[in-house]
């Protein structure tokens, strides 16, 4: 529901959008509404103006439906205002006492009136949201800090767990020889503490001598075994590349070097193409940029994907820039397309690879802006490396989904933590891509999101092994 809404979001006329509420039902079904509260006449008008417009994006109709029956979901709140630094702080002051636990479900928003909102993001009824936020006051209150709840408005998120841990400002700290510090990084003094090793490979060079593992063998079994049963297809195919970015060490290649669409995921490499822009002194960052960027890496929205793409050049002058100047990193990528309305994206591909690569060099702040690259990555959204799996708490995430008609994908770096506070960050590209369309797209885009969650486990699982992680 949550994606059917952003994608709602990007076809409707944005005056319309703001009216669009997630909503429950016996706290099982979920569905979205146009909160309108018109006559019946105006209603089955706008319902069939709102039709039109989502037959031309390749959706279903939408239809009038009584103000009866549901109830809004609902969140805690802690604090509301214009200024984004005191938030920040109260964010750390409630999450310091709430722990991590709740940490994880702790945002600061972005509301409609351009303010910014400290939550405990629940989205459960009115009664049980009720407790929680006096169970929290009763936590906060030495403090001085109230709680209030409000009406899930599916905000943009500005600031969340990763970025908090990640010390605020998309730093981390990474040596990759003893007593050697990469320029602009943080000593080991930060929050964030890394084992140090000697001289890695890259990952190309890995992947020549590359020999099936543990962790390669673990994904092909559980691929198999779901074919077996038939939850995946024939006419799928997967693609699933995990690398270890502590050690420099492939650990599964499993269709590394085939192209797949590229979908959202290509999102990134559009920002890098107009972030090298802006390092040569043709293009500015500003506020307008900025916000374009976090909807398009966050909220994966199309329109400001094509924004940023115009800014850039357009497609073939991404395309061009990703492979004169950063050739060795995409292989075989390839931009040729902006994104069609109602996301139809097939033109655009890449290889497994190819985001290993970027990943790597993203997390060596190898690339213009590679910092803010991590910062929007790590915005919370809804991914599928981390959300909803067995992974501890506290985890750092960056990444970026992808989904078409056709495929369902996830790429980014994980960063667990041992019992000692020591962080192994390590790349995971997932990728599901069938020949056919299926007859119902939500459901198997959920199911294949859900495979991607339990490799991504299962890869964490053999991680904690090799690494003694929580």
């Amino acid at each position: 529901v949550l994606d059917y809404q952003s994608r709602l979001k990007d076809i409707l006329d944005p005056d319309d959008a703001v009216n669009l509420r997630i909503v429950s039902r016996d706290q099982s079904d979920f569905g979205i509404i146009y909160d309108y509260n018109g006559t019946n006449l105006s209603t089955a008008q706008l319902s069939v103006e709102h039709s039109r417009i989502l037959r031309k994006a390749g959706m279903a109709d939408c239809f009038p439906a009584e103000d009866t029956g549901y109830y809004e979901l609902h969140n805690v709140r802690y604090g509301l205002g214009p200024n984004l630094d005191s938030l920040k702080n109260l964010y750390k002051k409630v999450y310091n006492h709430l722990g991590s636990e709740a940490g994880k479900n702790l945002f600061i928003e972005q509301t409609s009136a351009g303010n910014y909102t400290l939550i405990y993001r629940r989205r459960g009824d009115r009664p049980s949201t009720s407790a929680v936020a006096r169970k929290h006051a009763g936590i906060l209150k030495r403090l001085g800090i109230s709680t209030t709840i409000i009406a899930e408005q599916n905000n943009p998120v500005v600031f969340g767990q990763t970025f908090y841990l990640d010390d605020g400002d998309g730093s981390v700290a990474v040596i990759n020889n003893p007593g050697e510090k990469k320029a602009g990084i943080k000593t080991e003094s930060s929050v964030l503490k890394f084992k140090k090793h000697v001289d890695p490979p890259r990952v190309s060079e890995v992947s020549s001598s590359f020999q099936k593992n543990k962790v390669e063998q673990a994904i092909e079994k559980f691929i198999k075994d779901l074919r077996k049963k038939g939850k995946i297809a024939s006419d799928e195919h997967t693609g699933w590349m995990v690398y270890d970015l502590t050690r420099r060490e492939s650990l599964a290649d499993i269709n590394g070097e085939l192209r797949f669409q590229a979908a959202s995921m290509i999102k990134p490499f559009v920002a890098l193409a107009f972030y090298h822009q802006v390092k040569q002194g043709k293009l500015i960052y500003g506020p307008k940029s900025r916000r374009n960027m976090e909807l398009m890496i966050q909220r994966s929205n199309n329109k400001a994907t094509n924004w940023v793409m115009r800014m850039a050049g357009g497609p073939l002058r991404c395309n061009e820039i990703l492979q004169t100047y950063y050739g060795d990193i995409f292989k075989n990528t390839v931009i040729t397309e902006y994104i069609p309305t109602g996301g139809r994206t097939y033109k655009n591909v890449a290889l497994p690879s190819d985001y290993v690569r970027f990943l790597e060099a993203l997390w060596d702040n190898e690339l213009p802006y590679s910092k803010e690259i991590r910062r929007l990555m790590s915005l919370p959204g809804r991914d599928r490396l981390y959300e909803n799996t067995s992974i501890p708490q506290g985890t750092l995430v960056y990444n970026k989904t992808g989904s078409t008609a056709h495929l369902c994908g996830d790429m980014g770096i994980l960063v667990p933590r041992d019992k000692s506070g020591n962080r192994y960050p390590y790349a995971l590209v997932g990728i599901i891509q069938r020949d056919s369309r299926p007859d119902n797209y939500g459901n198997w885009k959920f199911a294949r999101g859900n495979v991607i969650r339990q490799v991504s486990t299962l890869v964490y699982q053999e991680m904690k092994k090799q690494y003694r992680l929580l």
